[in-house]
Formats: structure tokens, C-alpha cells, sequence
């Protein structure tokens, strides 16, 4: 299929500032994304690196890529993918896949995946990805954001909370008692697609207020009945680089790799 993918790519993180430009394996990690992007079979025209940093858009074409420089204001990820779909003038029914430029081991097949959703589901404006939570302690964690979907598996809510709440305590959430598939509890992975028009309508929505009180973007669509599908998949990916501790996790995964 035919899809587009937009790697944004920030300097200024607070945790890890500059980190598209840190190194794995003697090469910038913005690099190794752009890598697992080209993995989908995507062309390269249909791939661009937006940023805000003079730096990062110096590298990025010195490895052959195309890159968009954009406004440093932007508050989140999804303004900055609107502003380059726009300035590419993308007709409103592509899809875009937002692949995290701190996303190095990110596998090809999960970023085919989230477009494939749009393509089945044309009710669907954005689609994303959950896996089988396991566990009580990640079905509590505030952290392990869940989603409850409906029967055509379009999210009804994401939360922080423990969704589906278990009212009288039967749900045994252990590997021994209950199948990954099994499981009532999904975890959201923040890996999104968007059709083009329902992206640059999303940009000029207020925030709501389910949003501000779980802190979590998506929410915006479901507030404005935006349909978002959702995939599943066995495992959680491989966590992005955030900190200094995940940098040298994935430096030491991309060495065992490469010594095999």
C-alpha cells in the first residue's frame, strides 16, 4: 500500500536534549530511524524528517534524507506533522504515519500496520496500537496509559486508570491464568497514523477537557468523534530513547546485534 511517514525529530528535550543527533553505532540515531522507516518499502520521497533544529536538518540531508525544517513552537508532535503535510500540500486523503524520531528499533512491520488500519477502516481518521496487558502492577500504572475498545475495535476512551474497572475482583491478570489475547486490559503503544484531513482538523481543535484532566492528546479526537482504530499486537515494542539509561540500552542491543 501507498502511505507516507513524517519522523519528527526535536533538539530540545528536557531528559536528553539533542538526542536525534546521539550516537548508536557510530551513526546519529535519527539515522537508524530513517533506516526502519525505509524497512516498510515505502519510498524515500514519501518519508521526511521534520525539525526545528539547524543541526538535525544538516545531518539528516547529509544521509540522503528528506527534510522539512519547522516552527519551534510547536506544542506536540501532531502540530508539527500538520505543518509539513501542509507545506508538502498532501492530498487530504493520504495517510501519514507519525514514526518518533527517538525511536530507533521501532520494527517496519508495526509502522505498516498502523496504516493498513486507515486503509481497512475508512470510518477511522487516526488509527494506533495496543498490546495484552498481563500483569495487575502495568493494569495500575498510571504510566501504562490502557484503551477499551468497541467491537469493531475503534478505542471508545484511553486512560491512566485501571479500564475496564474490575468491580468484583475476577480478573486474575497472571501468565499462568490468562492468555495474552485473553486479556480485558489493553495497553496504548503511541504509535499513530492519520489521514491528512482529520490531522490538519485536529490542529485547530481547543483542547478539551478529558484531555487536560489524563493528560493524554488523543482524547481531543474521541471528545470531537474523530474514529480512531486500533491494532493489536503480542508485545509491546522495544521503549524509545527518553533517557541517558535508555541510550545505553539501545547501544548495547544494536552491539549484540551487530557482533552476531
Amino acid at each position: 500500500m501507498l502511505f507516507k511517514i513524517v519522523i519528527p525529530a526535536r533538539f530540545g528535550s528536557s531528559r536528553l536534549p539533542g538526542k536525534p543527533l546521539l550516537t548508536i553505532n557510530d551513526k546519529p540515531m535519527i539515522w537508524h530511524v530513517y533506516q526502519q522507516a525505509l524497512l516498510t518499502g515505502v519510498d524515500a520521497n514519501s518519508i521526511v524528517i521534520a525539525t526545528d533544529n539547524d543541526e538535525i536538518y544538516r545531518v539528516a540531508q547529509d544521509f540522503g534524507a528528506q527534510v522539512i525544517m519547522t516552527d519551534v513552537s510547536h506544542e506536540s508532535g501532531t502540530d508539527r506533522l500538520a505543518e509539513v503535510v501542509t507545506k508538502l500540500n498532501w492530498d487530504d486523503s493520504e495517510i501519514v504515519v507519525n514514526v518518533q524520531g527517538d525511536e530507533p528499533m521501532i520494527p517496519p512491520a508495526l509502522i505498516i500496520q498502523t496504516a493498513e488500519l486507515l486503509e481497512k477502516d475508512l470510518t477511522a481518521g487516526i488509527s494506533t496500537l495496543g498490546s495484552p496487558i498481563t500483569s495487575l502492577p502495568d493494569a495500575l500504572n498510571q504510566n501504562v496509559v490502557k484503551i477499551v475498545c468497541n467491537h469493531k475495535m475503534q478505542a471508545m476512551y484511553f486512560s491512566r486508570a485501571a479500564i475496564p474497572f474490575d468491580r468484583d475482583g475476577e480478573v486474575e491478570l497472571t501468565q499462568d491464568h490468562l492468555g495474552k489475547r485473553n486479556s480485558p486490559y489493553l495497553r496504548h503503544i503511541g504509535m499513530y497514523g492519520y489521514r491528512v484531513d482529520t490531522l490538519k482538523k485536529l490542529t485547530l481543535l481547543p483542547m478539551a477537557s478529558i484531555e487536560k484532566i489524563e493528560k493524554l492528546e488523543q482524547l481531543r479526537a474521541l471528545y470531537n468523534g474523530i474514529n480512531i482504530s486500533v491494532g493489536v499486537v503480542s508485545e509491546a515494542p522495544v521503549h524509545g530513547v527518553d533517557t541517558q539509561a535508555d541510550l545505553d540500552r539501545v547501544r548495547v542491543a544494536f552491539k549484540a546485534l551487530t557482533t552476531k
